[in-house]
């Protein structure tokens, strides 16, 4: 028989050994993409021919030798508890084969609070670096030379404060503006869509991402400016082409704001910079950054850009955290490993590679060598970065790459008909549209039709436990706190309140720069909360609306007889009380992800629950005070940031001072095994951690409150 050349030849040869599956339910949906079970050369779009590396548009990469001259920079994400410990880690990391610093703050430094404010009692020092004054940045960087280092930093919502100390901490260290290479995140409308570490509304801080922009345009011209997320939106549960659209979406807005500022596209369209996640699809994730870059050359195009480089999009990339497991952890190096090499086979400029712990707790020493050593051993051994663009002219990648365009520029142009993003941010429809995907995304998980191996499929039930990495929370805040008062007494107390008055006129007579106005008040030893309060006194302090979807996981399990037992007996318990159970499900402290808390969400109102959800960032004695005027059964509380060892007792206090000392208490997220009998001991009842079925919690929590009803 001739060799098949075509799809319907290759299924017809192909039929006996696929008569036990139908070439229909080999298609799969991939976020709005049809996949075929085999690709041919009919199937390659007409632009892969003659397409070269570093030509326009650049699907191949962004140079013409790529990895086989220079491969990508390893860039380790890190930072936490104090200055002095992280920098012991930044210096170990690059004795050890780290090309370049990535610094992780805290969230009550992400949120524009000093450590000592009563707000941030559980968030000092957890989930990265404290960061309050000039002293820690300097402490934070003390032996490594700016001057020759690439440090990248991810900061949004305080980027202003955190710019203008790292400036003047290179100034004392002897180093100019001129000299410094890096890059800072600065992509705020990616906060209100999904990480929400905002601080002010959306026009302000799109005015903060502009001045950011136009200073390090003038004056720091090896600095990258921004670094246009879809990390964040990946996490949080979007498709490929949702983080695709909405992440070069982002990015055309950010242009068009500095135009706006009388900046030519070619003066600092060169320094932007993309950070996309890369999760467990290994084709489709290394398609995506192909994608990505041809699409953003016609944007910048499209936008008036001239120069080359302003069109070449150059992309950072971190494996997945939401693909790694609680459950049987050790997988999660196999997870990694696949990820970090679909994002070289895509062709990003640098990586970083997650621990294999980060679903339990921060990383070890152990876990984080591990992880580096994942990329060393790709550029080492696998021989990878002999061949530029290696996929290049793949069937199959060509395809999903051509498809991933046009899908993509469809959403684009949904945007552009809202109005651009920042209208379309406020109006909430990405954000909607991400949370509906996530919905999707467990509710198949849960049902097993995505295999997720050691927590839906082939588990483990003795797994032997692993080290975590512990903080204490209430010893840094008491070292930042006594830091801070240092500062304050040793400084001129009337220079730095005229500095911090300064940032304010500027900020409410809208004009000159506010990250020009927060280094002279940083010089003055201004601290990061009181640079952020300046700027909040004229802007005000952003609050979003918390909302349930519903429908989707209903939708998903309308034949799912553990389902319908579940929604059978809530519907005998409202019969029974004249009510439904009810939850309020909640964020405490500065932590913004809340995909876990989403997703609950969803699925119990589907359920047959009452579910609330509470506004973000709040303390302890509002949940009690929500809790009581709710009348609820029960608070779930998702804690992701390692904050619950403090917020769970305080919240255990404020329910009792609220005569709700019956409520069933249940915590979800990322929380060590070593912290569960601690948190039993205040009075949990259920402890859920990453990659639980939403229906066994339900079903659990149902008992709780079942359990407790009967016992009043």
């Amino acid at each position: 028989m001739n060799k098949p050349a075509t799809f319907a030849e290759w299924a017809k040869l192909a039929e006996r050994e696929l008569r036990d599956v139908p070439l229909s339910d080999l298609e799969r949906d991939y976020g709005g993409l049809s996949i075929k079970p085999a690709y041919f050369a009919e199937d390659l779009p007409p632009q892969t021919a003659g397409a070269m590396p570093g030509a326009e548009p650049f699907a191949r990469g962004v140079r013409a030798t790529m990895y086989a001259n220079r491969p990508w920079t390893i860039r380790q994400y890190a930072g936490f508890s104090t200055a002095r410990e992280s920098n012991a880690f930044f210096r170990q990391g690059l004795a050890n084969g780290q090309k370049g610093l990535s610094v992780a703050f805290d969230l009550a430094t992400h949120r524009g609070y000093d450590s000592d404010h009563p707000r941030v009692a559980g968030d000092v020092g957890k989930a990265g670096v404290a960061i309050d004054t000039v002293e820690d940045i300097k402490l934070l960087f003390e032996g490594i030379p700016l001057d020759r280092m690439s440090v990248s930093m991810t900061m949004n919502g305080a980027v202003i404060p955190v710019m203008a100390m790292f400036v003047v901490a290179a100034e004392e260290q002897g180093v100019r503006q001129e000299q410094l290479e890096g890059t800072i995140q600065n992509d705020i409308l990616k906060e209100f869509m999904v990480r929400n570490t905002y601080i002010y509304p959306p026009e302000p801080s799109m005015r903060i991402v502009g001045d950011v922009i136009a200073h390090t345009a003038r004056r720091m011209p090896r600095f990258n400016s921004i670094s246009i997320s879809g990390y964040h939106m990946h996490e949080a549960g979007a498709t490929a082409v949702q983080e695709l659209a909405y992440t070069l979406a982002d990015g055309r807005e950010y242009v068009r704001a500095a135009m706006a500022r009388g900046l030519d596209i070619d003066a600092f369209g060169p320094r932007l910079s993309f950070f996309f996640g890369i999760g467990m699809n290994f084709f489709l994730e290394a398609a995506k950054l192909r994608a990505a870059r041809a699409l953003w050359s016609e944007i910048m195009t499209g936008l008036g850009a001239k120069d080359p480089r302003s069109r070449m999009l150059r992309t950072h990339c971190q494996t997945s955290g939401v693909s790694l497991t609680e459950q049987d952890p050790y997988n999660n190096v196999v997870r990694t490993t696949l990820e970090a090499l679909a994002a070289v086979l895509g062709g990003t400029q640098s990586l970083h590679t997650n621990s294999f712990d980060e679903a339990i707790a921060l990383p070890t020493d152990l876990s984080a060598r591990i992880a580096r050593n994942t990329q060393l051993i790709l550029q080492h051994e696998s021989r990878v970065t002999d061949v530029v663009d290696p996929l290049g002219g793949s069937y199959y990648v060509e395809a999903l790459t051509a498809e991933l365009m046009e899908k993509a520029r469809n959403l684009i142009d949904a945007v552009e008909a809202e109005g651009g993003m920042t209208q379309a941010v406020q109006a909430g429809f990405p954000k909607l549209a991400i949370e509906t995907a996530a919905a999707i995304r467990q509710a198949r998980i849960d049902r097993g039709e995505d295999v997720i191996v050691g927590v839906n499929r082939y588990r483990v039930e003795d797994a032997a436990p692993i080290d975590a990495r512990a903080i204490d929370n209430a010893r840094v805040r008491e070292e930042q706190a006594h830091s801070i008062a240092q500062v304050r007494r040793g400084r001129d107390e009337a220079r730095c309140q005229s500095m911090l008055s300064a940032l304010r006129e500027f900020a409410a007579m809208d004009e000159g720069n506010l990250l020009e106005a927060a280094i002279e008040a940083a010089r003055a030893r201004a601290t990061l909360g009181e640079i952020s309060r300046a700027l909040e006194d004229v802007f005000g302090r952003y609050s979003a609306v918390t909302r349930v979807i519903s429908g989707v996981y209903g939708a998903s399990y309308s034949d799912d007889p553990q389902f319908a037992a579940i929604a059978g007996r809530i519907n005998d318990f409202t019969s029974r009380h004249g009510r439904a159970p009810s939850i309020l499900v909640a964020k405490m402290g500065q932590d913004g992800h809340d995909r876990g808390a989403k997703v609950i969400a969803t699925a119990f109102a589907d359920l047959g629950f009452a579910v609330h959800l509470s506004a973000l960032f709040e303390t302890a004695p509002e949940i009690a005070v929500k809790a009581q005027e709710l009348g609820v059964d029960a608070v779930g509380i998702s804690t992701l940031a390692a904050g619950h060892n403090t917020l769970v007792p305080e919240l255990f206090t404020a329910l009792r001072n609220s005569g709700l000392k019956d409520v069933t208490v249940i915590v979800g997220g990322v929380v060590p095994e070593q912290d569960h009998a601690f948190l039993r001991q205040c009075g949990v009842a259920e402890i859920f951690g990453p990659g639980t079925n939403v229906l066994e919690a339900a079903f659990s929590v149902l008992n709780q409150i079942e359990g407790r009803l009967s016992n009043r």
